[in-house]
């Protein structure tokens, strides 16, 4: 079979406008995400800190904002319409990002046991304590 037979087509027409409450609600959400702006050969540009690939650009840092925020509202909008997940505000602290760490046998129960002593529930409340808090 090839690859576009596995490929679902969306049922939704690109061209059309979203319905308002969708992006009345991706409105509300988008306004709690963080914005990153940085400035590059005199213009300036600007990505989202819970959504890296949603962009915007300006010649001022507010036209940048502005259009960064929009990026951020119909990102979320088209998340909210197809039924996916919308990510959280960063300002809320929810931990949804994980990484792995591959660890010998001795450097794994090392640092369970420096956890325990310490008074920690495992590595990975140990871990973060101690590289994010400086613990």
């Amino acid at each position: 079979m090839s690859m576009s037979g596995k490929l679902r087509k969306s049922k939704v027409d690109p061209h059309r406008p979203f319905d308002p409450a969708i992006v009345r609600e991706a409105k509300a959400i988008a306004d709690r995400y963080q914005l990153v702006i940085w400035k590059e050969d005199g213009h300036y540009y600007g990505c989202g800190v819970e959504l890296p690939n949603s962009f915007g650009d300006g010649k001022t840092i507010d036209a940048c904002a502005s259009l960064t925020r929009e990026a951020f509202i119909y990102t979320v909008a088209t998340l909210l319409e197809h039924g996916k997940k919308v990510p959280p505000p960063a300002i809320e602290e929810i931990r949804t990002e994980q990484i792995n760490v591959r660890l010998t046998s001795r450097e794994k129960l090392q640092l369970e046991t420096t956890a325990g002593q310490k008074g920690f529930k495992g590595v990975s409340d140990y871990v973060r304590s101690a590289v994010l808090l400086g613990k």
